[in-house]
């Protein structure tokens, strides 16, 4: 017979399915997931820090074209990465669905007769005594074992029992909680999204829920920004717990607003706040110095930077910027080329007795400010995004700022600092600040049910045995008892004789028969 072109592509398609669809085609497809997974955490990712990835590129300006032209700045969002993980998901599928409704046939199907010669199965026993049949099949049933009564065309009549297809059931809830974790990771990478922010203390610093307020945000394909809740927030009170130099509880007091309803919450760690489904996080904390800078004029202006803990004592630094300063009240004008800044580094408890500007308290028991002054223009105008807790350093190199100290001035709470030009600038305060996260993970609960259906099949998987058990009442008056195992089980002689022994508890076992058929899968 010709094969027709249609019959040639429908064998063609058929063998590559059973290919696709066995479970050593998914392990494989499972290793090249995990293999390319890996540029994902060796590379920035833009989903997560786009500043990173421009870091990368002007650290490697000649390399990081080659790789952005092969997606390893977007790994989870490249057609490769996509292709392999559509692949294993069908392959997946293609594998449970038919074992599954094979299981579910089987399930349905009576246990198999008894071979004619019993003697042949790995355990075998000649029964003398009485021996009741509905006595046996009730027993059998009472102990959980699938059983059916059988005459036979001889005129026996065979009890037959089978047990351990909730191994079965298991590999199957094993294989189904992979593909339900890859679902719910798919979903998260779609869907999801996150904001990171510096909440300071009062009602001046709040916060609403929009991109142009997070410090750092990340949002998942699917994900418009008119999408984000319309909540806001206000930190109105923050503590920190520390013992043994190192802080054992957050606690932030914030005033919170969503659409018409309002309210307080008491916001800590591992306690988030929830707006249908979005999740705000208390993450961390740090120190917002307060100072008073007065020009040459006698104008003043305070001001509050929140400082980037270096350590788990929160030393700090940071950067005071006053690009408004210098008002000429005789011109009316703003001095040009005369803006003002001060890198600086904050110490909580500061301890003048060592030589070190270096504090190993994280609490404020004597917080000093280590500072450094320029004056010239830091560059604020040009629209080139910038670090806020150092001054430019491009300025600094080109000039266009100079540091108007010869040393590092250190000056504690309540101390002035005073600049050649007669301006001051005054410590005033240290305030403290919440590092909050809003993250949006609908793929969350899917990962999470999962990972409890796997935890929940791995135990009838891996310690359930299927096994078979008969008991046959010959015409001359004899009685068999016989197990066989469907996988490697070295209990099932213990456990045939102890089942014997329960549903026959009259008889005796007189023979004992060696089987060449020791296993049987």
């Amino acid at each position: 017979m010709r094969h027709t072109p249609v019959r040639a592509l429908r064998s063609f398609g058929r063998r590559w399915w059973h290919q696709l669809t066995s479970m050593r085609t998914a392990l494989l497809l499972l290793l090249a997931l995990a293999l390319a997974a890996i540029p994902g955490s060796t590379f920035p990712q833009r989903s997560i820090n786009s500043n990173d990835v421009a870091g990368f590129y002007s650290e490697y300006p000649d390399l990081a074209p080659i790789l952005d032209r092969l997606w390893a700045f977007d790994v989870y969002a490249s057609p490769w990465f996509s292709a392999i993980y559509l692949l294993l998901m069908i392959s997946l599928v293609g594998c449970v669905l038919p074992r599954a409704v094979a299981h579910l046939k089987a399930l349905r199907t009576a246990p198999p007769d008894a071979p004619k010669r019993m003697d042949i199965l790995p355990w075998h026993r000649r029964l003398e005594g009485r021996v009741d049949q509905g006595s046996a099949e009730a027993a059998l049933r009472r102990r959980r074992w699938r059983t059916v009564r059988r005459e036979g065309a001889d005129g026996a009549v065979t009890v037959a029992a089978e047990k351990g297809y909730l191994r079965e059931t298991g590999n199957l809830l094993f294989h189904l909680s992979i593909i339900v974790v890859l679902i719910g990771v798919a979903a998260d990478r779609q869907l999801s999204w996150f904001g990171s922010r510096i909440l300071a203390e009062g009602a001046d610093y709040g916060f609403c829920n929009n991109l142009q307020q997070y410090d750092e945000y990340g949002l998942g394909p699917w994900v418009e920004e008119t999408e984000l809740p319309p909540f806001c927030l206000t930190l109105d009170d923050f503590t920190a717990e520390f013992q043994d130099n190192g802080p054992t509880a957050f606690d932030a007091d914030v005033t919170w607003a969503y659409g018409d309803q309002t309210g307080t919450y008491d916001l800590r760690v591992n306690h988030p706040l929830n707006f249908d489904g979005t999740n705000v996080f208390l993450i961390g904390h740090g120190y917002v110095p307060v100072v008073t800078y007065t020009d040459r004029y006698g104008q003043t202006t305070t001001t509050r930077a929140p400082f980037l803990p270096q350590d788990s004592f929160l030393n700090s630094e940071g950067a005071f910027k006053l690009p408004n300063v210098n008002f000429n009240p005789e011109t009316g004008e703003v001095d040009q080329n005369n803006e003002t800044g001060f890198d600086a580094y904050l110490v909580p408890t500061f301890d003048p007795s060592t030589a070190q500007l270096f504090g190993t308290e994280p609490e404020l028991n004597n917080p000093t400010l280590a500072l450094t002054a320029y004056q010239g223009d830091l560059g604020l105008g040009d629209g080139l995004p910038e670090s806020v807790y150092s001054i430019n350093e491009d300025q600094i190199a080109s000039g266009a700022l100079e540091q108007v100290n010869d040393e590092v001035e250190v000056i504690g709470l309540g101390d002035v600092m005073e600049l050649p030009d007669g301006s001051t600038l005054a410590f005033d305060d240290v305030e403290q600040y919440a590092v909050i996260q809003v993250r949006y993970t609908p793929g969350a609960p899917i990962v999470l049910a999962g990972v409890l259906i796997l935890l929940a099949a791995l135990l009838p998987a891996l310690a359930v045995r299927r096994r078979r058990y008969w008991i046959r009442w010959n015409l001359d008056g004899t009685v068999e008892a016989a197990g066989l195992n469907r996988n490697d089980y070295d209990g099932l002689e213990t456990e045939c004789e102890a089942l014997t022994r329960t549903v026959a508890p009259e008889a005796e076992p007189v023979t004992a028969t060696e089987s060449p058929i020791r296993s049987s899968t």
